[in-house]
């Protein structure tokens, strides 16, 4: 059990089962993108260790990026995604592989969706290490899937509660009242 803030976790995803859906997810990557040089976006401040963990297991060229959006308040989603750190590189015409920590409602991957189309990327896939299905409330694809896990609220591994537990290896649940 950790404390953070005001808040109990306890226990819910080990490191291994953790590393064990990124290798998964890097052969996959390394089968579609044999030969190509795409360019990983990946979506701060979350996704930043799942980031480094596919880039480092990507056995071709790419190139990485970074976006900054948010839309959470404490526990809860405000529905309201601002963009607080944009683009630093024209994408126009690249093939790109968005990787997010977590999608739940997919309010975040409709605000990149709009900044890709204006960008003009010549395709685009969804990485995600977590995916909540009964959350989730858009038709954007996620084409790559690390885990699907049920609507609770998560820390760890790049995922904070109001700012702390981003440096934990393993995943831990909210605790049940």
């Amino acid at each position: 059990m950790i404390q953070l803030h005001d808040l109990q976790f306890e226990p819910y995803l080990s490191e291994k089962e953790i590393n064990e859906a990124i290798d998964k997810l890097a052969e996959q990557l390394n089968r579609d993108y044999e030969g190509d040089t795409p360019v990983f976006l990946g979506v701060l401040n979350g996704a930043f260790m799942f980031a480094s963990e596919i880039i480092k297991r990507f056995k071709g060229d790419c190139e990485v990026s970074f976006v900054k959006l948010g839309s959470y308040e404490g526990t809860r989603s405000t529905g309201d995604v601002k963009t607080l750190l944009g683009l630093n590189q024209s994408l126009k015409g690249r093939r790109v592989v968005l990787i997010e920590d977590i999608v739940d409602t997919g309010n975040t991957l409709e605000e990149i969706n709009e900044i890709l189309k204006k960008e003009g990327v010549a395709d685009y896939k969804v990485l995600t290490l977590f995916f909540k299905p009964e959350a989730y409330k858009k038709s954007i694809k996620i084409d790559y899937k690390g885990m699907e896990i049920p609507n609770k609220f998560i820390v760890g591994y790049g995922l904070d509660y109001d700012g702390l537990g981003r440096n934990l290896t393993e995943v831990y649940k909210r605790k049940e009242q």
